[in-house]
């Protein structure tokens, strides 16, 4: 048995890992890093870059389609599911290297490929190595939820595991779910030419701000996706190529199934309880330090720290712990200004508080502002008018941002930056902006807060009265 002592041991290569371990080593640490799986998470190989691939080729497609209204004759897309896959894996594959063994081991880290679990307090094994270490890490994200559904062991099926490795196209797609994951897929195959059923236990969306989720919806329904919502799937029967869903309100019968119902955190190999550490089933129990709250040398990153599960939330607690870990200072994760984004056309992004929560907390303190996309030159001269933001506004300052649109994703990081400077709404009003540009939209908001105050103001229309009687 090899024994290794370092100062930071991580368990786990995805983006949060990999973040800590390129900051520390190259802050003078010593660092391990254990990873049994594939280098750069779920996000690099099963989550966020193979569906942007995947929804490239599906946009690609729907654009030849969709030329007419400029000028441009409509056609029929000739689709290669497998070459669409060829795209996905390839973008994969380009990015790999950044989060490969050899270059963390050109950084300097030492690198274990073999899923690491504690043996004690103080020490992790990883195949025939134990490892002690100052501070642990613990960075092994999430996976899909497969509930146990009647018969669903007896089919086969698919998850965001696996969907991305399968060439044959589908002829009609089940997806069990309708939050990001099972909307971003049911549209992308829809576009490639699939016929999509999703089917959702509650509302489709259901997280986002009701009025934007619809927006979205309402284009994905109109598209030709059928989004079945406040129906639960309670068995699943197969036969014949075929796989059927049943439900109280009907049976849904397609050529393949996805499930996309949710995630659960990755750790049931770790043997958490040998080292000390809280845990539930939404991951380690951890202060707003990210810290263990049972076993003082372990901490947590992204998705097995409990909370928003998302691969940017995993750097940003990267960031949160080296402060802490390598300088010794104090540091705590917040939430308020974290954004989110769903790669459906149009977008759909949020950051802070949605309408509901924020009047929730505030109650009549708030001022909700409102900007239409179909006022926007630039969205009038693409085509993309169908969009509307709102900013929930207390006291001059954006407590909240909800964005249904073209480039929604790009544009909510103006509203996350807002947020976590604690800029007021003069700021995103002042800043000027080439003109004509989607990020407009932003501005637009921002002044739509300074309207009333402005321009249906009675003192602000005396005291320009009283200037322009007495000014020179």
């Amino acid at each position: 048995m090899n024994r290794i002592k370092t100062d930071i041991c991580i368990i786990g290569g995805g983006s949060g890992g990999l973040s800590i371990a390129a900051g520390a080593v190259q802050m003078g640490a010593k660092v391990v890093l254990i990873e049994g799986g594939k280098m750069g998470g779920d996000c690099l190989n099963y989550g966020c870059v193979p569906s942007k691939a995947l929804i490239a080729s599906a946009k690609q497609a729907h654009a030849m389609s969709h030329g007419a209204s400029l000028g441009v004759a409509d056609t029929a897309p000739v689709v290669d599911y497998a070459a669409a896959k060829d795209h996905v894996h390839d973008v994969i594959a380009t990015i790999a290297p950044n989060d490969s063994v050899e270059r963390f081991a050109g950084l300097g880290v030492q690198v274990i490929e073999h899923y690491g679990r504690f043996i004690s307090e103080t020490e992790v094994q990883a195949g025939d190595t134990i490892v002690t270490a100052r501070r642990f890490v613990v960075a092994t994200g999430s996976g899909p939820l497969v509930p146990p559904i009647p018969g669903l062991d007896a089919v086969t099926y698919y998850t965001n595991e696996n969907i991305f490795d399968l060439r044959e196209q589908p002829k009609h797609l089940i997806i069990i779910g309708g939050g990001p994951i099972g909307m971003e897929m049911a549209q992308a195959h829809r576009r490639l030419g699939c016929a999509v059923t999703v089917i959702e236990g509650a509302k489709a969306l259901g997280k986002d701000d009701p009025e934007l989720a619809a927006i979205v919806l309402d284009n994905l329904r109109t598209e030709g996706v059928n989004i079945v919502e406040n129906t639960q799937a309670e068995k699943i029967s197969g036969a014949d190529g075929t796989v059927t869903v049943h439900t109280p309100n009907g049976d849904f019968t397609g050529s393949h199934l996805l499930m996309a119902v949710g995630r659960k955190v990755n750790t049931e190999k770790l043997d958490l309880d040998k080292g000390g550490i809280a845990h539930d089933r939404r991951g380690l129990k951890v202060g707003d330090n990210l810290r263990s709250i049972s076993n003082k040398r372990v901490y947590a990153a992204g998705d097995v720290a409990g909370g928003l599960q998302f691969t940017h939330v995993a750097g940003y607690h990267a960031g949160v712990l080296i402060r802490s870990m390598l300088f010794g200072l104090p540091s705590k994760q917040r939430t308020d200004h974290i954004p989110w984004a769903t790669y459906t056309d149009p977008e759909l992004a949020q950051v802070g508080l949605t309408q509901v929560q924020a009047i929730e907390k505030y109650g009549d303190r708030v001022e909700t502002v409102r900007f239409e996309f179909a006022h926007n030159d630039r969205a009038i001269a693409e085509r993309k008018t169908k969009g509307l933001i709102k900013v929930m506004v207390v006291k001059g300052r954006p407590v909240g941002a909800s964005i249904a649109g073209h480039q929604a994703g790009e544009l909510i990081g103006i509203w996350a930056m807002a947020i976590a400077n604690k800029m007021k709404m003069s700021a995103v009003a002042n800043t000027v902006l080439p003109y004509p540009t989607i990020s407009e939209v932003n501005k637009r908001a921002a002044g739509a807060y300074f309207t009333p105050r402005l321009f249906e103001n009675p003192t602000v229309k005396r005291v320009v009265g009283l200037v322009q009687r007495w000014l020179p």
